[in-house]
């Protein structure tokens, strides 16, 4: 760690000399490097952990700034509508007590004025009674379902049953005490969690996104076999295209980052804008480093996406259930 970020902020280093040209002149670093030109270069392993690092270091802050503005606008507004709501209810209050004041005081026979004060400080009680809630906050509706599956009957129980003992709880539900039951009955409990409280739901996210991290880690080189399926005919080895994958998903973090920062920074960029640039700059660098004209190009730069588009999505899929797994 530490050489990397040495590498990194050391303005003589190679790290440095490989921005430029990677980020203007897509596939000729990755052209260069296999082609022995390395000297000017820095390692495209390790320029790609020092991006990724930087990326998930700003979506982190990022998120981090999004937490403390939400809580700081939430606490607001509930200060200025609990105090409208309280001046509106204390109106309310104090009108329809003096109207019942009045209608004592002037009735046939009247009330006395020690009987009426009781009278009104009883309205006063079982108002005060009736308005005391309870509030959750960061709580979200979630419906189960029809109340049949297991997993719905193991939420409900422990939500009414929150410190509940799961041995005890699987006895009261009839169910038997094996390690499949017990599991579930975890995974309802962290449903509930997450449902009820905004710092379990930011706990989930920051560990789906580690999770996701490496997910991503581990598909580069699943990535790097369809380049090697699709450009067969090419005579670049294995490594060779795996130097070319790095080289994209470094930009694709660049790119990302940048709009990380302009988000940390306040402003509001389009997503789109930087998908549509990433993009452009993945059909430029195919073209430039395994030379083919532009209808071949095309053709196998929509074929890339779509595979590596239904790869990811599988990835996608297995890193929820592994994050809710592990929550």
């Amino acid at each position: 760690m530490h050489e990397v970020f040495n590498g990194m902020f050391n303005f003589d280093a190679q790290f440095w000399t490989t921005i430029i040209p990677l980020l203007l002149k897509p596939g000729k670093v990755s052209r260069d490097y296999v082609a022995g030109k390395r000297q000017r270069y820095t390692n495209p392993f390790r320029f790609y952990l020092t991006v990724s690092i930087v990326f998930f270091l700003l979506v982190g802050l990022y998120n981090t700034k999004e937490k403390y503005q939400s809580l700081a606008k939430e606490n607001t507004t509930e200060i200025i509508n609990e105090t409208k709501n309280k001046t509106s209810k204390a109106e309310k209050l104090d009108s329809i007590k003096n109207k019942i004041n009045e209608e004592m005081k002037n009735s046939f026979i009247a009330v006395p004025e020690a009987t009426r004060k009781q009278i009104l400080a009883e309205i006063d009680k079982e108002a005060n009674d009736s308005t005391e809630f309870k509030t959750n906050s960061g709580a979200i509706n979630f419906d189960f379902g029809n109340g049949e599956s297991k997993l719905d009957k193991f939420a409900t129980y422990q939500k009414n049953y929150p410190n509940s003992n799961i041995d005890v709880a699987l006895d009261s539900l009839g169910y038997d005490k094996n390690f499949t039951n017990r599991f579930i009955y975890t995974r309802a409990k962290a449903i509930n969690s997450f449902t009820k409280s905004k710092e379990s739901r930011d706990q989930f996210f920051n560990q789906l996104l580690s999770s996701g991290s490496l997910a991503l880690f581990i598909l580069l080189p699943l990535f790097t076999l369809f380049l090697k399926l699709f450009y067969i005919r090419k005579k670049y080895t294995y490594v060779d295209h795996l130097v070319f994958v790095f080289h994209i998903q470094t930009v694709f973090f660049m790119l990302f980052s940048i709009f990380y920062i302009f988000k940390i920074a306040g402003t509001d960029p389009k997503l789109w804008i930087f998908t549509i640039l990433f993009l452009i700059y993945l059909f430029i660098a195919l073209k430039q480093f395994y030379k083919q004209g532009y209808l071949k190009t095309t053709i196998k730069f929509i074929l890339l996406n779509m595979s590596y588009t239904i790869v990811a999505s599988i990835g996608i899929i297995f890193v929820l259930i592994i994050s809710f797994a592990i929550f």
